[in-house]
């Protein structure tokens, strides 16, 4: 399974304001530097995430972005459930003739719930605590 980058991007720029002291503000603009992806990609992943309540986005001269709750409170996989299109096939019988005989559909209903379940059982806390490389790489201009 391979997360479309949407999602890619979309944990990343989690894990870089997770990375922050906590409070300090930063920008798109940062964000994009920082991981080189297009400014207008990371606009619509940054506004889907706030929608979310994941990210807090605050307009005007003192604005930016931050994590829109702690760390500790943002799980993985919902942050993947919200932003991931998850099914792999189209088994939609326009597309598929064998759709109501297929087992295959519940096989990948399956592994997709489990990778989720293994998901769910990490934060965005624990990806950055005490993990000075991260800090070194994302940080270092900050």
């Amino acid at each position: 399974m391979q997360l479309t980058s949407f999602t890619d991007y979309g944990l990343r720029a989690l894990i870089y304001m997770a990375s922050l002291p906590e409070g300090k503000m930063t920008s798109i603009t940062e964000v994009t530097q920082v991981y080189g992806v297009s400014r207008n990609h990371m606009v619509k992943i940054i506004n889907q995430l706030s929608h979310l309540g994941f990210v807090e986005a605050i307009r005007g001269k003192n604005g930016g972005i931050r994590l829109g709750k702690p760390a500790t409170d943002i799980i993985v996989g919902e942050v993947v459930r919200a932003l991931e299109p998850l099914s792999l096939v189209n088994c939609s019988a326009e597309f598929c003739h064998i759709t109501p005989a297929c087992r295959l559909k519940l096989v990948l209903n399956q592994a997709i719930e489990q990778f989720l379940k293994e998901l769910d059982r990490h934060t965005l806390a624990e990806l950055v605590e005490n993990n000075s490389s991260l800090y070194k790489l994302l940080l270092e201009d900050v």
